[in-house]
């Protein structure tokens, strides 16, 4: 079982709660971006540096994820491809991605992009909470305990 990190837009906090699980948990995880990343040296964690360019890092996860494993990213698309190869998908305010709600968060996703595109002004998300990495936090606890549990 690894974790897989979409690293390019991940949050500090979260980044920070998934190297304290990685070490607490003894679980492998891997920070894919397409830039260079500073983390603490870990014989659990590793960094992948994909080439710049659209969906790189995105590509490199989906091909190396596997069944069991989880991922944090807030790529839809990319939750898209992993989610029904059994991988557990979270994204950093902690909202599990299932294949009971990807294709409507899919869809979603694409509409609002189709509304900017076209010119209407939609905003983007809010900051990122106290709140919102406590979420996080409990579901990555309960999202890790199942999988862990799953395996023996």
């Amino acid at each position: 079982m690894k974790i897989w990190v979409d690293a390019d837009a991940c949050p500090g906090p979260v980044r920070d709660i998934l190297l304290r699980a990685s070490q607490r948990l003894h679980i492998l995880t891997v920070f894919v971006a397409n830039k260079r990343l500073t983390l603490p040296r870990s014989e659990l964690v590793s960094t992948v540096q994909v080439g710049a360019g659209l969906d790189v890092a995105d590509g490199h996860i989906a091909a190396s994820a596997q069944a069991g494993d989880l991922a944090v990213t807030q790529d839809i698309p990319l939750a898209a491809l992993l989610v029904p190869k059994g991988v557990v998908v979270l994204d950093p305010r902690g909202e599990l991605f299932s294949e009971e709600n990807i294709a409507e968060r899919l869809s979603v996703r694409n509409f609002m992009q189709e509304l900017r595109e076209s010119g209407v002004m939609t905003g983007g998300p809010s900051g990122f909470s106290a709140q919102d990495r406590q979420q996080f936090a409990a579901t990555l606890d309960r999202e890790l305990t199942r999988l862990l549990k799953a395996r023996s």
